[in-house]
Parts: C-alpha cells; structure tokens; sequence
C-alpha cells in the first residue's frame, strides 16, 4: 500500500467515522435535533478538517504545504467576489426558473426575513453571514477540496473531482434518516442530493484549483448553504426538499458544465496539486 493510498483510507475513516458518530449519537442518543447549529458546529461540520489535520501530520507526515491555506486576496478579488455573489445569482435564476414553470408564484414579501425590514436588508444581512461562517465551511472544504481531492486520482483531476462530491454526499446520507431533511421518496432524493453534490463539488474546486487558497472554495460553499439553499427553499418551502434541490442545482449545473467543458479541471496549478505531482504538472504547464 502506498503512502497516498494509506492515507486517503484513514482520512475516509475518520471524517465518516467521526461524524456519523457524532450523528447517530447527537440525534439517538441524546435526542438532539441535527437541524441544531451547535449540534452540526460541535459533532459535524469540522470532522473532515480533523481526519486531513491528523493524516498529514501523523500518519503519512506529508506535512501542510498544499492546503492552500493563504487567502491570497489580492491576487484573486474577482474569484473571491464570485464565490461570494454568485450563490445569490444561482438563487435568483432557481427562483426565477421556479416562476417560468409555475411551481412558484412570485412574491417579492416572502424574502422579508427579518420582520419589519425590505428583502433587500435580510438579503445583505445574509452576505454578511456568509463572510463570518466561512471559517466553519472551512472544516468540509480542507477535507474534501484541499486534501482528498488532490489525493484520491491524482493525475486525473476530473474523475477525482467526482469521486471526490459522491463520497461527500455518501458523507451526508444520515442525515436523511435522522430528521435533518424528509424526503418522501428517499432513494430519488438522496440522488437528486447526490447530483447536486458533485456538480458543486466541480464549482468549488475551480474555486480551490483558479484561486490557490481553500478559503476562496469555503467562501463559496458558505454562500451555496446560506443564500442560495435558503432563498430557495424560502421560496419553495420546506415540504418540497427534492423540487427545491433539482431547482437549486439547474444553475450549478450550467457552470459546472462549463469549467469541465472548457478543460478547466485539468489545469491543477503546481502550487495546489499534491506534492508528489508539483514537478510534472510544472513541466507540463
């Protein structure tokens, strides 16, 4: 066994044994709701982080070099204002594509989620939100994005960046079952979950392969849960999850068809590739 297929497998065996545990032990053990933020924030959201932490230091002692954890900013505003701002465009094309098909009847008052307030000012308020809950996005995306899809095909970007968004919606299975999410036929919508998954897993590592940094992907990933899932689902409502997820992934899809057409999943920088690749992806760029 290799030193990256060793440690893929332990990082696998943690961030799911880690957070399923935490789960099946929050929601049956101790009769905690999933849908709870301190509960995702304390038995969750970080497990992924953890399992790359532990496998780079401890047992493949690759070290830190390519978690991309430079923001790098000022070399990539305009990445940084997309991932921010797009999440909000994904949401008015679902809700606008919701309308055209008449599963929505638009009502401007429906986003007037802080009472007494315009829409505009609970959507600005929810940008904010965005920018100060990026650090807990941060737990998935050093997991996912910034080590195990670096590692799982390495000299394959494109398949490992699917395999990587299908094991991380396997990752959220449970909660389907222990009261996070009702679907009322579960095996349509844990594959409908599952698509949604892979295409934005696609997007996000555009954002962590084009910017250099992990934190441009959680940025990202922040706004698709906190903007784009929650105008949706505020438009379609909650007893809908399957049509709300199908509407909300139509625009991930017309981008992520987009980067993967245009051969962008195989332009890994050397900087954010693993570090065992670095010399012949430079040589070849």
């Amino acid at each position: 066994m290799t030193t990256r297929t060793k440690g893929v497998l332990v990082f696998l065996l943690l961030a799911f044994g880690l957070s399923w545990a935490g789960m099946f032990i929050a929601r049956l053990g101790f009769g905690l709701s999933l849908v709870n933020p301190l509960v995702q924030l304390a038995g969750i959201a970080f497990t992924p982080a953890i399992a790359a932490f532990v496998v780079r230091k401890w047992v493949t002692r690759e070290g830190f070099a390519d978690t991309g954890m430079k923001p790098r900013i000022r070399q990539n505003l305009g990445l940084y204002l997309a991932a921010w701002l797009g999440p909000l465009a994904f949401a008015a094309i679902a809700i606008g594509i919701a309308v055209a098909v008449g599963m929505w009847e638009f009502d401007a008052s429906a986003f007037e989620l802080i009472p007494g307030r315009p829409a505009w000012v609970a959507i600005g308020a929810l940008l904010l939100v965005v920018i100060v809950l990026t650090p807990i996005y941060w737990g998935e995306e050093y997991g996912w994005t910034s080590y195990l899809r670096l590692r799982l095909f390495p000299e394959r970007p494109f398949v490992s960046t699917l395999a990587t968004g299908l094991i991380w919606a396997v990752w959220h299975y449970p909660l389907a079952f222990l009261g996070y999410i009702e679907f009322a036929n579960v095996t349509l919508g844990l594959a409908v979950w599952t698509l949604s998954f892979m295409f934005q897993e696609v997007i996000l590592t555009w954002f962590r392969m084009r910017s250099g940094s992990v934190w441009a992907a959680s940025l990202a990933h922040a706004g698709n849960n906190m903007v784009l899932a929650l105008l949706v689902g505020t438009a379609l409502g909650d007893d809908q999850p399957i049509a709300q997820t199908l509407i909300g992934t139509v625009p991930m899809v017309v981008l992520a068809m987009w980067i993967i057409l245009s051969g962008r999943l195989a332009a890994d920088r050397p900087e954010t590739a693993a570090p065992e690749l670095r010399p012949a992806l430079a040589a070849r760029s």
